[in-house]
């Protein structure tokens, strides 16, 4: 009998942007369709989780994605995004959490704990003193999971899924 393969956590690689597209297209539906019309899922979507996005959003140079393997599958990633700092953020430099997404079939598995660490472990490595993230306000799991990790409110702003204007909330934290 084989051994399963322990967690991998490591960077996407340019020639990965097809099978990124799956994943992150998989579990923003997964976490959002229940809540959300057909019609806006389906708009956010069609833009947001092309194999066209993902490439591009993958060859920036300010972007870096973080993939998760167990048995040398995907099953989860984060992105993160060095970017403008919301004014409300109290730190004058910090890097964002633009996504944090885990496969349905392992949530409770520790994927998201290790996925954020390795996120803090990169950052710190770039001396960001802050991380910062969106979290949209009806989704209380993420809400609690960041609170968990040692983020608080610090602000809202706008996020547009079809032609539905949500609020998500801004969370920081120090590293």
């Amino acid at each position: 009998m084989t051994e399963p393969t322990p967690l991998l956590i490591r960077p996407a690689k340019q020639e990965e942007a097809e099978a990124l597209t799956e994943l992150a297209a998989r579990t923003f539906y997964d976490a959002f369709a229940p809540t959300n019309t057909p019609e806006n899922m389906q708009a956010y979507m069609s833009a947001a989780f092309t194999v066209e996005q993902l490439a591009t959003e993958l060859r920036d140079s300010l972007s870096t994605f973080l993939l998760a393997e167990l048995n040398e599958q995907l099953v989860g990633y984060a992105k993160l995004v060095r970017s403008e700092v919301p004014e409300c953020v109290p730190a004058v430099r910090a890097i964002e959490l633009s996504r944090l997404y885990v496969d349905q079939h392992v949530l409770g598995a520790g994927i998201g704990p290790a996925l954020l660490q390795a996120c803090f472990d990169l950052a710190r490595r770039e001396a960001y003193p802050a991380m910062f993230l969106g979290v949209w306000e009806h989704n209380p799991r993420a809400q609690a999971f960041y609170r968990k990790w040692g983020f608080e409110k610090v602000g809202e702003h706008l996020f547009q899924l079809g032609d539905d204007p949500q609020t998500d909330w801004w969370m920081s934290r120090a590293l």
